[in-house]
Order: C-alpha cells, then sequence, then structure tokens
C-alpha cells in the first residue's frame, strides 16, 4: 500500500488557555538548530514503529499503517512532553538516576519509549530486533517517506517547536517573553537571541540562532582567517590545512643537511639563512663523513682553513652533495690533512718502555739468587774442617793422659 501523496498537517492538541490578567503577545523564537534536528529525528522513531507494528503480518505494510502510528506518535510526544516536569522531580529523587536536560535528548527517548511500545509479538521474540534485515527495512521505509512527502519538514519543526517549549523548562532553547502589546513584540523580535540569521561569510548557507553566531564564526568553513603558521596570507577555514602543508612558507621543514647530522627543523622561508648562520657546523658534519677517524679539534682546524680558501664558494652549496664536492675540491689545493698525535697514545708508548725496562732487570734478581745458592755451598763445604779440628782435640787429649 502506498503512502497518501497529500500530507495531512499533524499538530499537538492545544488545550484551552486559562484567562489571566498580563501579557498576552508571547515570543515564539526558538534554537533553530535545535528544532531541526528534533524534526530530523522523527521520521526514523515513525518508520520504526510502522516496520516494527507489521513484522511477520501477511496483510499489513508499514505504510498501511502510518497514518494511524503517526497520529499516536503526536498525541504521545505531546502528553509526554507535558508531563516531563512532574516525571523529572521523581527521577531526581533517584541515587543514581542521570537524565539530560537537552530537549533533543529527552525527545529522542520519548520517541524511543513510543516505537518500543508499538512492537507486535513477533518482533519482540524472533530476535527481530537484533537483525541487519530490520534496519535495512526502517532505512527503505524512511526514504519511501521522503520521496512521497508524508511527512513535511516544516510540519515536522511544528510539532518540534511544542514539544522543546513543553521540556525546556529553564528556557534555555526558546524565549519565554511575553508582552502587553504588538508593538513591544515587534520591538523585541529583531533584537531577540533567538532570532533567526544567515552567516555573512561568502559561500555559507548555514541559518542559526543569534546566539549561536560566535559559535558557528569559530568553526565557519568559509569564513577568512589569518595563516594558522603566521605567515603573510588569509583563506578561508575550510582550504587552512592544506594551504599549510603545502605551499605556506611558513611551514616547517628539515635542514637539508638533516642525513649527516644536522637535526634542526626550521621554516621553508628561513632555510637559506639557516645555512648561512650553521655554515660551520655543516662543514664539520660533511668532514666527518669523509674523515671518520680524525678528532673534531683536527675537522674545526680544517674547517677555518677552508673557510679562509674559498668562504664564498662554500656558501653558495645548497645540499649535502654539492658541499661535499666543493670540500674535495679546495682539499685537493690545502693538501693532505694534518692529524695530531693523541697524547694517549704517547702515554702508551711510554708504559711500553717502562714494561720493557723492567723485564731487563729481572737477570740481576736472578744472579742475586745465585751468590745466595753459592754461599750456602761453602758453608757446607767448610763443615768438614770443624770436624776434623775436633778430632785433633780429641788425638791430643788421649796423649796427654798417657
Amino acid at each position: 500500500m502506498d503512502l497518501p501523496a497529500i500530507d495531512v498537517e499533524v499538530v499537538p492538541e492545544k488545550f484551552e488557555d486559562v484567562k489571566v490578567e498580563g501579557p498576552s503577545f508571547p515570543c515564539d523564537l526558538f534554537d533553530t538548530e535545535v528544532v531541526h534536528k528534533i524534526a530530523q529525528a522523527l521520521v526514523p522513531g515513525l518508520a520504526s514503529a510502522c516496520v516494527d507494528n507489521t513484522t511477520g503480518g501477511l496483510f499489513r505494510s508499514p505504510a498501511a499503517v502510518a497514518v494511524d502510528i503517526r497520529k499516536e506518535m503526536v498525541e504521545y510526544l505531546t502528553h509526554r512532553s507535558e508531563s516531563f516536569v512532574a516525571e523529572s522531580v521523581i527521577l531526581e529523587g533517584g541515587a543514581d538516576t542521570e537524565v539530560s536536560e537537552h530537549p533533543f535528548d529527552i525527545i529522542s527517548d520519548f520517541v524511543d519509549d513510543f516505537a518500543s511500545s508499538k512492537r507486535n509479538l513477533f518482533s519482540r521474540v524472533s530476535g527481530w530486533l537484533l537483525s541487519e534485515r530490520r534496519e535495512d527495512r526502517i532505512d527503505d521505509f524512511v526514504q519511501e517517506m521522503e520521496i512521497n512527502g508524508f511527512w513535511l519538514l516544516d510540519r515536522r519543526e511544528a510539532v518540534a517547536q511544542t514539544l522543546l517549549k513543553n521540556v525546556d523548562f529553564k528556557n534555555a532553547f526558546h524565549c519565554n517573553m511575553n508582552f502587553s502589546s504588538a508593538e513591544e513584540l515587534d520591538e523585541h523580535n529583531p533584537n531577540c537571541g533567538f532570532r533567526s540569521i544567515n552567516c555573512m561569510n561568502e559561500g555559507c548557507n548555514s541559518s542559526f540562532c543569534a546566539a549561536h553566531m560566535d559559535k558557528h564564526d569559530s568553526i565557519c568553513p568559509f569564513k577568512i582567517i589569518p595563516c594558522e603558521q603566521h605567515c603573510s596570507e588569509s583563506l578561508v577555514r575550510r582550504e587552512m590545512d592544506r594551504h599549510c602543508i603545502t605551499v605556506c612558507p611558513m611551514k616547517l621543514v628539515n635542514c637539508h643537511f638533516y642525513s649527516i647530522g644536522c637535526q634542526s627543523t626550521v621554516p621553508h622561508c628561513m632555510v637559506e639563512q639557516h645555512q648561512s648562520n650553521n655554515l660551520d657546523s655543516h662543514l664539520l658534519y660533511v668532514l666527518q663523513v669523509t674523515h671518520k677517524d680524525v678528532s673534531v679539534e683536527d675537522l674545526k682546524r680544517r674547517v677555518e682553513q677552508l673557510k679562509e680558501l674559498s668562504p664564498n664558494e662554500l656558501a653558495e652549496a645548497k645540499n649535502v652533495r654539492s658541499l661535499t664536492s666543493k670540500v674535495k675540491n679546495l682539499e685537493s689545493t690545502l693538501g693532505p690533512l694534518e692529524v695530531t698525535v693523541p697524547k694517549t697514545e704517547n702515554k702508551e708508548n711510554t708504559e711500553t718502555e717502562n714494561k720493557e725496562n723492567t723485564e731487563v732487570a729481572v737477570p740481576k734478581t736472578q744472579n742475586k739468587e745465585n751468590t745466595e745458592t753459592e754461599n750456602k755451598e761453602n758453608t757446607e763445604i767448610s763443615v768438614p774442617e770443624t770436624e776434623n779440628k775436633e778430632n785433633t782435640e780429641t788425638t791430643d787429649s788421649v796423649a796427654h793422659s798417657s
């Protein structure tokens, strides 16, 4: 069954106002962004309710019940929004309850509750709610309603305004001022913070309430702003990223001698100045590559020699290859690099000589040991003489007694 070709306006039921003394000309301006967002959420909610209500049925389609369910939906949302203040007071009593105060979140919850209430038995027990087919059917029905103009945007926004006014009890998204005459209301409207205005930036078609002008201005892709990298250019915000990474003269680049040791990053427009100011260090990096085993002090002296020989020629080199070529040509004129012998090597040579002298002195110790050995042997040889002396004394004693 096809949807009705002509949309029938459905608006919340209006209750008769109680007559009270006082202002009778209210300002009906709203935050247009929030109203539009709420109006956009109504169609998917209606589609979900229609699809879930007819799932598994052989004789009913979502389009067949759309008109009736839309009417029920508007009545349900109106009733819930009117009783929202009382509901919020009750919910505040719960310790772990968190309730959003944004109208879109509040009304979205109402829409979900209504769609859930329209599910038939089949959709509740068959696993239908978690199937991809359900999402596809809802999307298809949303497109069908939009193509047929079943529920036009301006009529949905009229419903959204009523719902927003009912739930926005803090008056943060609509104007609640009232006036005693139409003239006073006319004077108020051009200055109301919720009046709708258009973006003044060329190319931008956005419309928003006046209170959000600064917020939009800070993100508008068509606003002309100065370069974020502080070059002299001004351009629209949406082209800023491309400008900063491609053509901006202040974009940071690596030094041309980065590959051999210079780790500096400089603005693109200051590369030549950096190379001129750091010629000495770049020369040193080049020499460290060509003379790997030479000390830094010797290389620094070589740098001074190269600069004295041809400073202008070296300054013209723009990269590693050109500077290396110029250094080699100049070194062929200067001759071999003079290398200073490190003091550490002299000290090692001295220690080696002392060690050799120590080794030569070892035989003297051996001679001393030999002398002591000979003296010991001589002592041992003299022992028989003592024995002879004792024998002689014994002989003499015997003779005397005789």
